[in-house]
This record gives C-alpha cells, structure tokens and sequence, in this order.
C-alpha cells in the first residue's frame, strides 16, 4: 500500500511559479512511476508529468514543457512539481499518484493510488 499527501497549493499570479509536494509513504520500488495530474472544473483529469523512483525516466505534458520540472528526493521520500511561467489555464486541483511500471504512463486510470489533491489557482 502507498500513500499520497500532495501540498504546496495556493494563489499566485501569472508568470509566477509554485513547487508542489508529494510526501510518499509505503512499500515503493524503483521501477514506481510517480505522476501528476490537474483537473479543472468541467474537464477530464489530465496528465502533467511523471518520474520512474530509480530518476532514470521523466516524461511531461506538451502543455508544460519547458515550464514544469519533476523530481523526487530519495532520501525524503518525496516527489516534487516545480512550476515556473504559470498561466491562468494552469489552474486546478493537481493530484499526486503511483503505479508500478505501466505500460502508458500519461494513463490516469493506470496509476493505482492517488493523494487528494491541491488547489492551485492562477490569476491574470
């Protein structure tokens, strides 16, 4: 069993930038992809990005290249979304999750836990 508790939510302006965490408890390995996704009000819950534990693999969103950058700290068991040059169609509640080696990883319903979710909310 892994859980998920997501932090580093608020309101910041566009242009600014936010780093959300993801404390990770529980049985992992290295081969666990550890995502992020957003869902705005009224749409699907989308991928943003997500990072094989070993570090080895990273993949992002075309939406957020150049802009976010996932990492994890081994040592705190923690996985990170930096978020720079936001915009105000960045804003949404952004959910950490976890899946062993899937075979899609932009999948939502591939990854098997999730925390609950932070608010980020971008003004113009």
């Amino acid at each position: 069993q892994v859980q998920l508790v997501e932090s580093g939510g608020g309101l910041v302006q566009a242009g600014g930038s936010l780093r959300l965490s993801c404390a990770v408890s529980g049985r992992t390995f290295s081969s666990y992809f550890m995502g992020w996704f957003r869902q705005a009000p009224g749409k699907e819950r989308e991928f943003v990005a997500t990072i094989r534990w070993s570090g080895d693999r990273r993949y992002y969103a075309d939406s957020v290249k150049g802009r976010f950058t996932i990492s994890r700290d081994n040592a705190k068991n923690t996985v990170y979304l930096q978020m720079s040059a936001l915009k105000p169609e960045d804003t949404a509640v952004y959910y950490c999750a976890a899946t062993p080696s899937p075979p899609l990883v932009a999948t939502p319903t591939l990854y098997n836990y999730w925390g609950q979710g932070t608010q980020v909310t971008v003004s113009s």
